[in-house]
Formats: structure tokens, C-alpha cells, sequence
């Protein structure tokens, strides 16, 4: 596959987007914009009908920044925080359940020293953080010393986001989502139903009020599977869904069939976390969070990247701009835990992808005929 550094020499000679940038470094000070600030995407108004929806359409996600899979020193963080300022990005999400509350607090650091109106902020619910007994997860290694409890109660909503709002140090967050609702949810499996029916008549009203009152602008799930977010469309009145590992370049068909014409007959939008499936299609051996690589997609990917160097494309660019192209998306999420990483992906979001390239991928089957895709 094309590498990162082979795709920053290409851009930077054809492109001249990185072309004055310095040496990547780690650290914040160092970190060289990969972007003009105010060039990423932006939805042309904050509603769509009654619905909130952000007006940035690329924003930042704080997994890779708690240290998912591996630890994340705090000063890579920082420095990825920092480039994403500097290359435009200005919205941000996170949650309590990434890196058990490191996520919020490494976000808060460096987001609590900015003007609040000029960035948008989400988080999540459903899960409390208590002290002491940390999990044993493959995902958080390496855990501080707090462990979680599920509570989808209106109580439980009403606390977490004043946890979050601690951890965070602002005073206000725009978007809620509850989390995890799911049946890919390992602690719920089948059971995901019952915690659904707690959210149902505790967190969902609790939020609807949080809404009115104008404490928050919009809620709706963050959830990594499709019928949650369905059945939440049924039974209650959301903004906004994020929906992760759902609408990539090797998994979309059951977002586009199902989730995105439900969610546009209700004025609905989607956030699009995860579109590099947790980096398989960046060339990671991983895809989404503890998921198997089959044969089927290892040569789905191999035959995507084929045809994106023939464009002289990287697959990574390819895939988040293809998750950004439906109507119904309102913002993509991508992680990073360096600042090059992020720099990179804001890159990525000034190619210009010929309609050829989307002609050929169709054409190959390898994405959905009725898939919209960059103009």
C-alpha cells in the first residue's frame, strides 16, 4: 500500500499543500499546519429543519488520543490537538469511555485554553466513571485507576455530562450521544434491548429537556451498529446519530440502504466515526475495535489501493472523502495521536479525486452503484 510518507512527498510536489511545511516533529510548537485554517469543509447551516447539525463537517475523535490499542504519550496528544487547531479543525468529540476518562481530561487541557465559541463539542453518556478497579482491556492499556458503570437513568444522563463537563474544563458541550447502546456491545450482547428500554424512558426524555432548556444543542446515539439507531428514530425524537465503522469504502451498503433514507425522512443527520474501519484502511492489521480481517476484505482493500495508485491516490484520502460525500452526513470523525497523523488526514481533505477514479470503483463492484461520492 501507498505509505504515509510516499503520499506527503506526492502531495506536497503536485498539490504544494505541505510544500513550505517543516519537518514533523511531536511536539505542539513544532507541529506545521497542513491546511489554512477555515479551508475544511463546512455544512452551509447549523439545522436541517429542526435539527441541529454542525457546521464543520471533519472533526476530530479522542480514541487514538487516550491510547487505544497502545499508549499515547501526553505530549503526542497535545501536538495533535494543537496541529488540528492550526490546520482548521474545529470540531472535536470524545467521551468518558475513551482511555477511562483520558480522553476528556487531554482534551479539556488543551480545548479549555480556547475561546468556547469558536469549537464544537460532543461526548457521550451511558457509562459513569467510579474510582478504582480499572478494566482489563485489549483496547485500554494501560487504564487510570477508574472503572465504568452503566447508567442510562435521566439521573445517570444528568451526571455524566456534569462529569464530563469537569473533566473537560468548559461549561458547555453541544452534542450528546449516548453510548454504546448495542448489541456489539460485549458487556450487553442480546441483552442491549433492556438497557435500551432504561434510555428509553430515562436518558431520551432527560436529553429532549437538556435540548429545550438550551443546554445542549442536539443528542442522538454513538453506537458501531445500525438497528439501535433505527429503533431510536421509532420510539423518540434524536438530532443526530454518530454512527461508526458503518459507512466506510469496504462497509456501507447497510447505512445507505437502511439508516441514511430513515434518517433523512426524519431531517436527521449522521456523523460518520471511524471511516477508516479503526485503521484498516489506512494498512493496519485492525479493523474496527476487536473485529476479524477475512480473507474477502484483505482483497477488497488490496484491489481499492490497486486502483487508487493507478490514480496516484492514498486509499486513506479515497475513504474519507467518501465518507463525507451523502447528504445525510453532516461531519466525519477521523483519530490521530500525532500531530503528523492529523495533518495528514486534513491533507487528505484538499485532493481532488478524479470522477474517474469513482467511475472505476463502481464499475469493479467494489462500491455501491447508488453510493454518492465527491463532486
Amino acid at each position: 500500500m501507498t505509505t504515509r510518507r510516499q503520499f506527503l512527498s506526492t502531495l506536497a510536489s503536485s498539490a504544494g499543500v505541505l510544500a513550505t511545511a517543516p519537518a514533523f516533529t511531536h511536539a505542539a510548537q513544532a507541529a506545521a499546519p497542513a491546511a489554512r485554517a477555515g479551508t475544511l469543509p463546512r455544512n452551509p447551516s447549523e439545522t436541517t429543519g429542526r435539527h441541529y447539525r454542525p457546521r464543520y463537517r471533519f472533526g476530530l475523535g479522542g480514541v487514538p488520543l487516550a491510547g487505544a490499542f497502545k499508549p499515547t504519550p501526553n505530549t503526542d496528544a497535545q501536538g495533535a490537538l494543537a496541529a488540528a487547531w492550526a490546520g482548521g479543525v474545529r470540531y472535536f468529540d470524545t467521551s468518558p469511555w475513551y482511555g477511562i476518562g483520558r480522553s476528556e481530561r487531554r482534551m479539556g487541557q488543551f480545548l479549555s485554553e480556547q475561546k468556547r465559541d469558536e469549537f464544537i463539542l460532543s461526548t457521550k453518556v451511558g457509562r459513569l466513571l467510579k474510582a478504582g478497579n480499572p478494566p482489563d482491556s485489549k483496547v485500554w492499556p494501560e487504564p487510570p485507576p477508574f472503572h465504568r458503570v452503566y447508567d442510562y437513568t435521566a439521573d445517570g444522563v444528568r451526571r455524566s455530562i456534569e462529569d464530563s463537563l469537569q473533566r473537560l474544563g468548559v461549561e458547555r458541550i453541544d452534542m450528546v450521544f449516548i453510548h454504546d447502546l448495542s448489541p456489539d456491545n460485549r458487556d450487553m450482547g442480546e441483552r442491549w434491548t433492556e438497557y435500551f428500554d432504561i434510555a428509553l424512558k430515562g436518558a431520551m426524555p432527560e436529553l429532549i429537556r437538556m435540548r429545550e432548556e438550551g443546554l445542549i444543542k442536539a443528542w442522538g446515539l454513538g453506537v458501531n451498529a445500525i438497528e439501535p439507531a433505527l429503533r431510536t428514530l421509532r420510539e423518540s425524537d434524536p438530532d443526530i446519530f454518530l454512527s461508526a465503522t458503518q459507512y466506510t469504502l469496504v462497509r456501507h451498503e447497510d447505512s445507505l440502504n437502511r439508516l441514511q433514507p430513515a434518517c433523512a425522512e426524519r431531517g436527521v443527520s449522521i456523523v460518520v466515526g471511524s471511516p477508516l474501519n479503526v485503521g484498516f484502511l489506512a494498512g493496519v492489521e485492525r479493523i474496527d475495535y476487536l473485529g476479524t480481517i477475512t480473507d474477502e476484505l484483505r482483497n477488497r482493500r488490496a484491489r481499492l489501493d490497486a486502483i487508487a495508485r493507478r490514480y496516484r491516490i492514498d486509499l486513506r484520502t479515497a475513504a474519507l472523502q467518501f465518507a463525507s460525500a451523502p447528504q445525510t452526513v453532516s461531519a466525519v470523525l477521523v483519530g490521530a495521536r500525532t500531530a503528523r497523523q492529523i495533518q495528514e488526514d486534513i491533507a487528505s481533505m484538499q485532493v481532488k479525486i478524479p470522477a474517474d477514479f469513482w467511475a472505476e470503483l463502481k464499475k469493479e463492484k467494489l462500491i455501491a452503484e447508488h453510493a454518492p461520492v465527491p463532486a
